[in-house]
């Protein structure tokens, strides 16, 4: 039998959602609460980046390239979610699984490999700000962008081919809400510390590295921002860091703890609820640190949300 064969006949069963027909709506109510918050924060980081002159910068244009892509990241599984809490049948087919854990995968480490990319961006700005505008053109901030998501879907890519290509257990159950490695690789038969050691490799490419690479530039900033005799100067220095510093520690603090430990440690109840934090609770929060912190930002967005106004009661 081919892999395309057995990918049809072979059904995932999600067992993470509650059993409990009320339970199930008000999760769905909850989840569509935050989804539409998630949504409406991001577009709006989008749109005020793209109407407004004054955001069309490197540092702007990378924050709305991370809001498009979490607008993607959480289409991957949110709506899925969602469907499942009102639907009795909660399965998913093998090749299905696979394809929406490419994507997962592979958007959330795009996610990754772009907040290292703001780190450098923010490393030429305060390091070498005269250079700044010849170093950070345009051309290499599209580059840059375009470059983290083909880095983070390939590394998916070869993550999930390689787990997809192990015998499964006769158990179909997902101890989750979505397909993610960890409660997946617990279906594995042919478990063997080689299968685990090869998607911690996998993880490290896609967290471990960016992260070190975002902890080399701000060792340089902060070496930068010491020799600044002005408190103004480094309190402005500082300021543009700050949120990106916030974003940077939820995003990885919770990957880290997903993905960089052994299989064996694997604990549903506790990845159940991490996940949900990175699935949900970073797109959300991320707008709300970009937004709160910075003036331009508030001001865009305020512009845009009277604009709409204006233009829907005329």
């Amino acid at each position: 039998m081919t892999w395309k064969n057995h990918s049809v006949l072979m059904e995932f069963v999600f067992l993470a959602y509650p059993s409990h027909p009320e339970l199930c709506v008000l999760s769905f109510l909850g989840v569509s609460l935050v989804y539409a918050l998630v949504i409406t924060g991001n577009v709006l980081i989008v749109v005020a980046i793209h109407t407004e002159a004054r955001l069309h910068t490197p540092m702007y244009y990378f924050l709305g390239s991370l809001s498009g892509i979490e607008l993607c990241y959480t289409a991957v599984v949110v709506p899925h979610i969602m469907a499942n809490l009102l639907q009795s049948d909660k399965t998913i087919t093998l090749l299905g699984c696979a394809t929406q854990m490419i994507f997962f995968i592979g958007l959330g480490s795009a996610d990754c490999f772009l907040l290292a990319v703001m780190a450098y961006d923010r490393y030429v700005a305060i390091c070498h700000p005269l250079q700044y505008p010849l170093i950070m053109t345009l051309t290499l901030c599209v580059r840059l962008v375009v470059a983290s998501v083909v880095i983070g879907l390939f590394l998916s890519l070869q993550l999930v081919v390689f787990i997809f290509c192990l015998p499964f257990c006769r158990t179909r159950g997902i101890q989750h809400f979505f397909c993610d490695v960890p409660p997946v690789m617990r279906l594995v038969c042919a478990k063997s510390h080689i299968h685990e050691q090869s998607v911690l490799v996998a993880a490290t490419l896609a967290i471990a590295v960016p992260f070190f690479l975002i902890a080399t530039s701000y060792g340089f900033i902060v070496t930068t921002v010491l020799k600044i005799h002005s408190a103004a100067g480094c309190h402005r220095a500082f300021s543009t860091c700050s949120s990106h510093l916030m974003v940077v520690l939820l995003q990885y603090g919770c990957c880290a703890f997903m993905y960089l430990r052994p299989n064996s440690s694997y604990n549903p109840n506790h990845d159940q609820f991490i996940s949900l934090v990175y699935t949900l609770g970073t797109p959300l929060l991320n707008p709300l640190i970009y937004t709160l912190r910075n003036n331009e930002m508030k001001g865009a967005i305020g512009r845009v949300l009277t604009r709409n106004y204006l233009s829907h009661n005329n």
